[in-house]
């Protein structure tokens, strides 16, 4: 569901710019005033996490479709909203500065689509209420599913609805909609399904962090630095090993957008703001795609039989790479934020203390 830039104007992009990074700043304000020690490294591992699930393409059955984990209703349940929106907001920078993607002008819209609405929409409107103030493990579970499905239909809506104001594209409104909306069905059960996996995982492991034991672990919660690695260590695996194995059918943006055009993407603008930016991404992105690019005398070579395998080759060991290299990179940036983030001001009292004043 990352958008590409070909979909939006400049008014649209800039706008939802400006709402994300507004949206980013008080967040940071959130955290910077109630985090705790453990927040920050579960922000950077939960990060590796995601950024590595994203990359889990799995087929849509019957469709010719595929969809992945978009883990921001995952991480709000876990971190909270507001480390949750600072978290995703990485993994899509990320993904757009060094794997080109989703476009640039089109990284407010998917902070928003992906980050914002599960974190303060579905989370306190759905997750909460289904939740109740005293859950089970079958309420629980259905509180993720219903909100997932939820998110699901939202996010994809937002695409429709941007992509629809913006009119750059010849994308029919209705058209467009019809064919995005039941296809991110199938891809919000599946996200449900992780989610609850997860949770669940989290709920044996480290129930405080569900809000179930709010201030300290019992005796016999799994070790938080256990509970880091095992994160981290997942998302390499994830990242540089079964990210070779997903799926390559289009993902359900993609597969509507062919549905409408009968072509494999929309192509926009080539100059002004959109090849500014197009240009700008070419530059910063280390394995476009999350693969290695094809060597200049590649593109002149006479075709030959092997040359499906090698490509096929080829591109697994990218997405490999891709994978261990995003993971590694979205623990370094809520790495280097949460230590800003950390510098809190002293307050007064506290210096006066320090000072050895009353």
């Amino acid at each position: 569901m990352h958008m590409a830039d070909a979909l939006l104007s400049p008014a649209v992009g800039g706008i939802m710019w400006l709402v994300s990074a507004g949206t980013i700043a008080y967040c940071s304000h959130r955290v910077r005033e109630e985090s705790d020690d453990r927040t920050i490294p579960l922000m950077g591992v939960l990060g590796a996490f995601i950024f590595a699930a994203q990359m889990i393409n799995f087929s849509i059955p019957a469709t010719g479709s595929s969809g992945h984990l978009g883990g921001g209703l995952l991480l709000t349940i876990l971190l909270g909203p507001w480390a949750a929106f600072l978290v995703i907001s990485s993994v899509l920078v990320v993904q757009a500065l060094f794997f080109a993607d989703g476009g640039l002008l089109a990284l407010g819209c998917n902070i928003f689509n992906l980050g914002f609405i599960p974190a303060f929409i579905v989370f306190p409107l759905i997750y909460l209420k289904i939740l109740g103030k005293e859950p089970d493990r079958s309420r629980r579970s259905v509180a993720v599913m219903v909100s997932a499905l939820v998110g699901l239909q939202l996010g994809p809506f937002s695409v429709v609805l941007e992509t629809w104001l913006s009119g750059v594209s010849a994308l029919p409104f209705t058209t467009f909609l019809l064919l995005m909306q039941p296809i991110h069905l199938g891809i919000g059960l599946m996200e449900g399904i992780v989610t609850i996996a997860v949770v669940t995982f989290i709920h044996q492991a480290r129930p405080e962090l569900l809000g179930i034991l709010p201030k300290t672990a019992s005796r016999n919660s799994f070790p938080l630095s256990a509970l880091i690695v095992t994160f981290l260590a997942t998302a390499l695996l994830t990242g540089g090993v079964l990210s070779r194995f997903a799926s390559r059918n289009p993902d359900g943006l993609e597969w509507a957008i062919a549905g409408v055009t009968k072509e494999k993407g929309v192509k926009g603008p080539e100059l002004g703001v959109h090849g500014t930016l197009a240009s700008l991404q070419e530059k910063t992105a280390l394995l476009p795609d999350y693969s290695f690019s094809k060597p200049a005398e590649a593109k002149s070579a006479p075709p030959n039989p092997a040359g499906g395998e090698r490509k096929e080759s080829r591109e697994r060991v990218g997405a490999g790479s891709a994978g261990v290299l995003g993971s590694l990179l979205t623990l370094a940036l809520l790495f280097v934020t949460g230590l800003l983030l950390k510098k809190r001001i002293t307050p007064p009292s506290c210096k006066a203390s320090e000072d050895g004043l009353p």
